[in-house]
């Protein structure tokens, strides 16, 4: 599988073409595995969690302030796990998760996003967002 190096290839990839989702696991190999599970409720998933890189039609700022708001959305998971690293991937949309992600099927490995890439969304979501704040507009 080949790797995205840069946040602009990556935008362009989630801006054109089919929907793509980045994901946060061992791998596509690993995740071919077996099913996921949403684990506080003991209940089988019927696709794999991942997070939406294409913007909503309503987003007015730029295409890769979304892109790496959602790169560093499920950070966290590789920071707790560090065999995890994100992933691109294609796939059908099949439901949604315990908190609303999208949960996939058919799913078309695309792309490993390199650590470079990943500290350019870094970059990007902490100069460019007020990171924190929640919608009654408190830290």
């Amino acid at each position: 599988m080949r790797t995205i190096e840069d946040l602009d290839e990556l935008t362009e990839l989630a801006t054109t073409g089919p929907a793509v989702f980045v994901r946060y696991s061992v791998g596509p190999d690993a995740d071919a595995e077996g099913p996921s599970w949403d684990y506080e409720a003991g209940v089988q998933l019927p696709g794999l969690p991942v997070s939406v890189l294409r913007p909503e039609s309503w987003w007015t700022r730029p295409a890769v302030d979304w892109v790496a708001r959602r790169v560093c959305k499920y950070l966290d998971l590789a920071r707790k796990a560090p065999d995890r690293r994100p992933w691109v991937l294609a796939g059908r949309v099949v439901g949604n998760g315990p908190d609303h992600e999208p949960l996939v099927q058919d799913v078309e490995p695309i792309a490993w996003l390199a650590p470079a890439a990943v500290e350019q969304a870094q970059k990007i979501y902490h100069e460019r967002f007020d990171v924190g704040r929640d919608s009654t507009g408190r830290h």
